[in-house]
């Protein structure tokens, strides 16, 4: 798993919309937003390709982990923003989401649903959570903001730690 965060950040998923002030993410954080991307991706294809049966099947699969994934990327958001608007701006970020899938769509036309509908397959053959999230980070799909990832501790830091 250390192998497949270092290499998301490598891969420069993690960068750009959201405030430079504002929090970087933990690898939690990383595979929430991952995941969200991943269940977005899914209802955009379902409903654009008639596979609400399928996209259903997905959410009753992976219920309690799209629940812990969407609790770590509401805690992400009231970190960022506080109270008073952590909800918005997470509503905001799930509609930007979906519009970006959406975009997607439209530019792949009538070849979105040939190219897209596979996928269902591949995460229905996922066994858990912590399977989906590394697929969902392994995808690399589009997010509408930048995400940084907070630097992984060093191992001096790691010692220090401890001996406290």
């Amino acid at each position: 798993m250390r192998v497949m965060f270092s290499g998301l950040l490598a891969s420069g998923l993690l960068c750009a919309g959201i405030a430079a002030a504002q929090p970087c993410a933990k690898p939690p954080d990383v595979f929430a937003f991952a995941v969200a991307s991943l269940k977005s991706k899914l209802m955009v294809t379902a409903l654009t390709c008639n596979q609400q049966d399928r996209y259903n099947d997905f959410v009753q699969h992976f219920r309690g982990n799209l629940m812990t994934q969407e609790h770590a990327l509401h805690a992400y958001f009231a970190r960022a923003f506080g109270g008073g608007r952590a909800q918005q701006e997470h509503d905001d970020y799930i509609t930007s989401l979906a519009n970006t899938h959406s975009e997607s769509g439209v530019q792949q036309g009538t070849w979105f649903c040939p190219m897209n509908v596979g996928i269902f397959d591949e995460v229905l053959a996922l066994r858990n959570g912590a399977d989906l999230a590394n697929y969902a980070a392994a995808k690399s799909l589009p997010q509408p903001v930048d995400i940084v990832a907070c630097p992984l501790p060093t191992r001096t830091a790691q010692a220090g730690a401890t001996r406290r």
